[in-house]
């Protein structure tokens, strides 16, 4: 668990970035692996088993990303819909792969009972060069509201408009690593005009509850679930988890929709947002993946013998 006090390399402390210094922040971005590669080349390979639907297409530059969905090939008007979102973010690794390896593994074992659809890598730009923000520099994540301006965000939200069955379950796969102490919120807070503030990374999985709608039982299904692979993150001394009260074990709570986080776009009665803790010497990437499956694997079926669509 790392912090960092530094002054960030781009802006002038206290004054919120212009236009100069996003283009000097976008100039120091690069590539560093394959959207093609390591994603669409999978669910490429997912089309005999599932219908894939292409959402979106962003551009950013020469840059054409297309952002994809994988939809249960059975689909029908009387099941309820389970949505898994990876890739908000897109250097949260696990989140996107985790995705991936459900679909592969794991859906299957649901067919005839929820219609899936799953967005693994909803920020493709960011994925490529292991950022948090688009390369407008905004954070999709904070985006899932009308008046939001990432378009990772919004062709998201038209996609989700567009199902008429009832939502029964949303869970959004993340990560919370060492560089959001080290890059991510020291670059924030450059970008807002704000003193950063150094803080602690949790050491280990949490997951974030909705402050205006908390399903604990369902949130703890799931801890049970995931410590089996990975270890818990627990609270500090001041009984908080990144600053946040821990409602219960590895679990805090946020006003979703005031945010506009991405499981604040649906009424589905069950959310949740999942946070593995890659940088742990305790961890290897194939258990990250696996505590995201794990996650998945235990909320459906929580909804499933607990939940009834439509009961929202």
């Amino acid at each position: 668990m790392n912090s960092a006090s530094a002054a960030y390399p781009i802006g002038t402390p206290g004054t919120p970035w212009g236009d100069a210094e996003r283009a000097e922040w976008l100039s120091r971005q690069t590539r560093q692996r394959s959207y093609e590669s390591d994603v669409l080349s999978v669910v490429e390979r997912l089309r005999s088993r599932f219908n894939v639907q292409e959402y979106g297409r962003l551009e950013y530059g020469p840059d054409v990303y297309p952002l994809m969905a994988i939809r249960s090939r059975d689909w029908r008007a009387d099941r309820p819909v389970v949505l898994i979102t990876g890739g908000v973010h897109g250097y949260e690794t696990s989140g996107v792969h985790g995705a991936l390896q459900f679909v592969e593994q794991q859906a299957a074992d649901y067919a005839g009972r929820v219609n899936l659809l799953v967005a693994p890598c909803v920020s493709p730009w960011a994925y490529e060069r292991i950022h948090r923000w688009n390369a407008n520099a905004i954070d999709p994540n904070r985006s899932f509201r009308d008046d939001g301006q990432a378009g990772e965000s919004a062709a998201l939200m038209q996609l989700v408009a567009s199902i008429d069955e009832p939502m029964l379950l949303h869970i959004d796969l993340h990560e919370t690593t060492d560089t959001d102490e080290t890059e991510f919120r020291p670059a924030l807070a450059a970008r807002d005009g704000k003193p950063f503030e150094p803080g602690s990374i949790p050491d280990g999985f949490y997951l974030v509850d909705d402050t205006e709608s908390p399903h604990p039982e369902f949130q703890q299904a799931l801890i049970k679930a995931v410590e089996k692979i990975t270890h818990i993150a627990p609270a500090d001394d001041n009984g908080e988890i990144l600053g946040s009260p821990a409602a219960a074990r590895g679990v805090i709570q946020y006003p979703l929709a005031q945010l506009g986080l991405c499981t604040s776009m649906t009424n589905a009665r069950y959310r949740t947002t999942t946070e593995v803790y890659p940088d742990s010497e305790r961890v290897t990437p194939e258990q990250c993946n696996a505590a995201q499956v794990a996650a998945v694997c235990a909320a459906i079926d929580y909804a499933l013998a607990v939940g009834k669509p439509g009961s929202f």
